[in-house]
């Protein structure tokens, strides 16, 4: 596997891809990667003849009071594991690179509407620099397709409309939340989770496989939210949200609604903020 951190390189080397025909597949991350990361890689691998991954932790989706500083940079461990996966090139380039005036005097993209609830709400700003982050990234290795995991499923539906939207030339691709025995969503940060807390955990994936099942029954949606939101406090957690949405849109759905939704579920477990979501079909 190579690896590259100038804009020169990444596209010489993609230049040279394209010269012999091959498709190319795209995985961008921030890098501190696990095995949820790597089965995206897995699945570029499926289905293109070449494979860029990118590490870059980007400035711009971190609030003020979030952990950009705390975030890990394993690049050397990310190299290895990406390089085990089946991944030919780590774009890996520096903040200069991707924001050649700064990060704050950068051009900014906002997506309206789906961006204003859930993780938009408590985290004012975020999605704007995603949008413009994975907008730049995919500006620069020009993928045929681009892979996200569902457990950011918010995330991934800002940018399919993104990429609509601006009439990319990009099939974004989900792929399912890959979890662990228990139930736990793979994450990065649930290494910051006491053993303790690493059990209790699981209760969020519980609650979101409870809130179908009571939707499934006919019970009222907004009192399945609230139910939820109890059962999370009660077991420690400082919820952020608990709620049903349109899988489409993250619209909210009548109580007459009981396909296209998905659970989403943000909540604090100590110093730890968890996100996770469950998809009713």
């Amino acid at each position: 596997m190579q690896t590259v951190q100038d804009a020169a390189s990444l596209r010489a080397t993609i230049r040279g891809w394209r010269s012999q025909g091959h498709t190319v597949g795209f995985v961008p991350t921030l890098g501190n990667l696990h095995a949820g990361h790597y089965s995206l890689v897995k699945l570029a691998r499926e289905r293109t003849d070449r494979v860029v991954a990118s590490v870059f932790v980007n400035p711009t989706q971190f609030g003020p009071n979030e952990d950009f500083e705390r975030y890990p940079r394993t690049l050397a461990q990310d190299q290895a594991g990406l390089a085990e996966s089946g991944c030919d090139l780590l774009f890996a380039p520096d903040v200069a690179t991707v924001y050649p005036f700064g990060a704050v005097s950068s051009v900014s993209l906002h997506v309206p509407d789906i961006t204003d609830t859930l993780e938009g709400a408590h985290r004012p700003g975020h999605f704007d620099g995603v949008a413009t982050v994975v907008c730049k990234l995919f500006n620069l290795v020009q993928p045929d397709t681009a892979l996200f995991g569902q457990k950011d499923f918010q995330q991934l539906k800002v940018i399919e409309r993104m990429v609509r939207d601006l009439s990319l030339p990009v099939k974004v691709m989900g792929a399912p939340t890959l979890r662990a025995e228990d139930g736990l969503a793979l994450s990065s940060r649930n290494q910051y989770l006491s053993p303790a807390e690493r059990a209790e955990a699981v209760q969020i994936y519980q609650t979101l496989q409870q809130m179908r099942d009571l939707i499934a029954k006919g019970h009222a949606r907004k009192v399945v939210e609230q139910a939820a939101a109890s059962k999370l406090e009660r077991a420690g957690f400082v919820p952020d949200y608990a709620a049903i949405r349109r899988a489409e849109d993250l619209s909210e759905p009548a109580d007459s609604e009981h396909e296209g939704l998905v659970a989403l579920i943000a909540a604090r477990l100590g110093t730890t903020r968890l996100i996770d979501n469950l998809l009713f079909d």
